[in-house]
């Protein structure tokens, strides 16, 4: 298909490596203000009172945002274009990383409110810039800033027990301190606003809800996102209930996140190159599976592999929805509305993930219940993946098969 907007790239190659660079630097900003979260929740549970539900809900919250805002991401864009929108999404991160860390309850989940709009709001419209901009390259730009968003996700696992421990800072301080890539990142964006780019579409809003591949991919998007959430929020939890320290449980989930980045930039170039993507597809199922056999079996010197498999598999997983909403539409105009649709729904879904494991945690005082609700999840994840993993482009009227171009 012949890309209707004109390469970014040809026409000023500087022009081009600021706005692969803002690309970069606004998608650090999209885990790592939540991936801080998951080992320091036992310590915000204790300091504020909080039960384990309630404490879950710090990771629902942005995921609830998610649902509701990601739908009116694509007409913000219409409205203001796409970098106008993605800069008022990092002031607004910024802002709610700020928010977060005012010693009141409150404060604390005001704050991730801002931050669960303002990363909806980037995590729709990035796969609708990088088909815009780079049609050609979208599975390299795609794992780009994918492992960029990764990378800092997994620093932020990492650092956030040394941080408010080790150099006594405490858990608000380790929170607030993602401030400082949100001010880089928004300084960074700041030349795409002096320039006049190709509006996304001169088109009204497109619905993809009658679509049968339009829902396959939703489904994709939101039990692979279920898996990611909970993990992010409880494996540090579960890993020192087995007998590790806070501390090697926190940084074994780093190592869970460090392990999803060469699959998170592979994958979605493979996918791109691929005819179907549903080989990769089983490839990502089975490294959950395996790995959450690992984490149920309890033999905790094993844990570093176990870990690395469910970080193999969350990369991946991640990788191929996100190359769904460009490989499954036509345009960028559509990109934007499937990714709208399949995160809306798909966070929705993952919002019940890490509060229904908290509940199912204090209801049994065993983590083999909510553990046994990801493996249901990973088997209903193939399954769906199946059908999104097809080679097809999503309609309003009709999911028609087609012979896709193997230019990326």
């Amino acid at each position: 298909m012949k890309n209707q907007h004109v390469h970014m790239l040809s026409v000023s190659k500087p022009a081009g490596w600021l706005l692969i660079l803002g690309i970069i630097f606004a998608g650090a900003n999209l885990r790592a203000p939540l991936t801080c979260v998951g080992p320091l929740i036992e310590m915000i549970r204790e300091n504020t009172g909080m039960s384990n539900t309630l404490a879950g809900m710090l990771t629902t919250v942005p995921l609830l945002a998610f649902a509701l805002i990601s739908p009116l991401a694509p007409k913000m864009a219409r409205k203001f274009g796409l970098e106008h929108t993605l800069f008022g999404a990092l002031l607004l991160l910024g802002a709610g990383i700020l928010l977060r860390s005012v010693p009141l309850s409150s404060g604390l989940f005001g704050g991730t409110v801002l931050l669960g709009v303002a990363i909806a709001v980037c995590n729709v419209l990035l796969p609708s810039l990088i088909k815009r901009e780079f049609p050609n390259k979208v599975g390299l730009m795609t794992g780009t800033y994918s492992v960029s968003m990764n990378m800092w996700a997994a620093v932020a696992s990492g650092v956030s027990i040394p941080i408010s421990k080790g150099l006594g800072y405490g858990w608000r301080f380790a929170l607030v301190c993602w401030v400082l890539i949100s001010l880089v990142s928004i300084l960074v964006w700041l030349p795409q606003l002096r320039m006049k780019h190709v509006p996304i579409s001169s088109l009204k809003g497109t619905s993809m809800w009658g679509s049968g591949l339009a829902w396959k991919v939703t489904l994709f998007m939101g039990l692979q996102s279920t898996v990611f959430y909970s993990i992010i929020t409880w494996l540090p939890a579960i890993l020192h209930q087995q007998g590790l320290s806070p501390s090697k449980a926190g940084w074994l989930l780093s190592l869970t996140q460090f392990a999803s980045l060469l699959p998170t930039f592979f994958v979605p170039v493979l996918a791109g190159r691929s005819a179907d993507q549903r080989k990769l597809v089983a490839f990502t199922v089975l490294f959950l599976l395996l790995g959450y056999a690992g984490i149920l079996s309890g033999i905790t010197w094993l844990a570093p592999l176990y870990v690395i498999l469910i970080g193999i598999g969350i990369g991946s997983g991640f990788g191929l929805a996100t190359m769904f909403f460009v490989l499954r539409t036509q345009n960028a105009h559509q990109a934007a509305e499937l990714s709208g649709m399949a995160q809306s729904v798909g966070y929705l879904l993952a919002a019940i993930g890490p509060a229904l494991f908290g509940f199912l945690h204090d209801k049994t005082h065993s983590w083999t219940p909510p553990l046994t609700v990801l493996v249901v999840a990973g088997v209903l994840l193939f399954f769906v993946g199946m059908g999104a993993g097809s080679n097809r482009y999503v309609s309003v009227e009709k999911d028609t098969d087609v012979l896709q171009k193997k230019a990326l």
